[in-house]
């Protein structure tokens, strides 16, 4: 089975919370919030709402807008919600596996969401499991229930607490308790989550578009490693002792973020036509016309296009219509794929020397398609241009990035990717000029360009190495 996206990383999942004593309607904004972040997961969705001494859930496979409707979000009242898109990182696609996720445990119930990947959940499974847990799904975020359900005797706040410590990886979580949303951060920052404000009312979620699509306020990111608590007293901070830095996912900013965000003090859509600017300096080449892939590759083109003064226009019409869910069930019709989801505008390529801009090369068939169906429209030369560095190594941190013998760059040399793709050149951004184009000094996670992570990661098998 193939997705039109199957070239392309995977998007993780998105998360949201609102917590309100103003009597706002929290399913409504909650809703709208999760339709911002539609494009971190689009497998499932779901919404948790705490109403006195009980959290209602509601979620299914699909889209926002398809999921909720109406009389659904009516039935969903309360002072406190969290909500979920979902794209698997661990755990099948399945309905079981959706989020939020729902338990009862000593203090009450308690709904959770995550953003991430757990390094160490595997180990702590099998520890719980041993102690007498059981798990009704196979994703990481119910061993962070599981403990925090442990440790209930101690308060919630510190249930939390311990359970973060306990856990390796990467995570942005928001939870619901009868009467407080909880935020958290990983401790190197690797996977976003800020903090805004509606009125009276605070809100957690993945970016702060999110926050735009309701009216509400940003404040400010959470920090790494912090735990926020929003309860009627307001908003709390757990700063955990050791001393943290942030260590950003890079391809937050390259490809999964909406270009509206602002992610840790970094605008989105700045960085990206940064990078375009700075991709021209380094990699200058005669042409006609600068394209960009859509979406992700828009704002790389439109800077790369100021920087050279070579005309910046569409060089690809964008079916909308065509979602993540789209199939193809031969390698007849997987190589139509990318020509039914983008078509090739012939009046802006006919006869011309086009750069062709993308956000990152993962396997290289989706680039190869590209390259060849602006051949077909009549270009007379193709120059590609990535705004990202190659891509050589996996990620352990909630991206679904294929193992390092599936990357075309872990295997083959720019220019063995050159004759792969058809292209008549083809450069990448440097490590440096990426970093220059996030204009920022704190450190972001770059493992999968050099193979170099925050934390230790799991030791890949020794099938996995030998097959490499």
């Amino acid at each position: 089975m193939y997705s039109v996206e199957e070239d392309k990383i995977k998007d993780e999942c998105g998360v949201f919370g609102i917590y309100s004593d103003e009597g706002l309607d929290i399913a409504a904004l909650t809703y709208y919030g999760l339709y911002a972040l539609q494009h971190r997961g689009q497998e499932s969705a779901g919404i948790a709402v705490a109403n006195k001494d009980q959290i209602q859930v509601y979620k299914d496979m699909g889209l926002v807008c398809d999921v909720f409707d109406e009389t659904k979000l009516s039935n969903l009242k309360g002072k406190a919600a969290i909500g979920h898109v979902r794209y698997s990182t661990t755990g099948s696609s399945n309905p079981s596996n959706a989020q939020p996720l729902l338990s009862q445990f000593k203090l009450g119930s308690i709904a959770i969401a995550h953003n991430g990947n757990l390094v160490n959940a595997d180990v702590i499974r099998e520890l719980l499991e041993d102690a007498g847990c059981i798990f009704h799904t196979s994703v990481d975020t119910e061993v962070v229930l599981n403990l925090i359900a442990r440790g209930a005797s101690k308060g919630i706040e510190n249930a939390v607490f311990d359970a973060i410590q306990a856990i390796k990886g990467s995570f942005a979580i928001v939870m619901l308790v009868k009467d407080k949303l909880i935020g958290v951060r990983d401790p190197n920052g690797i996977r976003p989550l800020c903090i805004g404000k509606l009125s009276n009312s605070y809100i957690l979620c993945s970016e702060s578009c999110a926050l735009e699509a309701i009216g509400a306020e940003f404040i400010r990111d959470v920090n790494p490693g912090e735990i926020i608590i929003i309860d009627e007293n307001g908003i709390k901070s757990i700063t955990p002792g050791e001393r943290t830095k942030c260590a950003t996912c890079a391809f937050e900013y390259i490809y999964f973020a909406r270009p509206d965000s602002i992610i840790d003090g970094i605008n989105v859509y700045e960085a990206r036509f940064k990078a375009g600017k700075i991709l021209y300096e380094e990699c200058p080449v005669d042409a006609d016309v600068v394209v960009g892939v859509p979406d992700s590759g828009m704002a790389a083109a439109a800077g790369y296009a100021e920087a050279s003064g070579i005309p910046f226009d569409m060089g690809f019409v964008k079916n909308r219509y065509v979602g993540r869910s789209f199939i193809a069930p031969t390698q007849d019709l997987r190589e139509k794929a990318v020509a039914i989801k983008l078509n090739p505008l012939k009046v802006n390529i006919q006869g011309k020397r086009v750069v062709l801009i993308d956000d990152s090369i993962i396997r290289g068939t989706t680039s190869r398609r590209l390259v060849d169906l602006l051949r077909k429209a009549g270009a007379t030369e193709v120059h590609f241009r990535v705004s990202s560095p190659v891509v050589k190594y996996p990620c352990y941190f909630g991206i679904d990035m294929p193992y390092r013998k599936e990357l075309i760059g872990a295997n083959s040399t720019v220019e063995e990717i050159r004759q792969e793709i058809g292209a008549d050149t083809l450069q990448y951004i440097s490590m440096e000029g990426l970093l220059n184009s996030f204009q920022k000094h704190h450190r972001f996670c770059l493992g999968c360009f050099n193979g170099e992570y925050p934390i230790s990661t799991p030791i890949e098998t020794l099938k996995e190495r030998l097959e490499r």
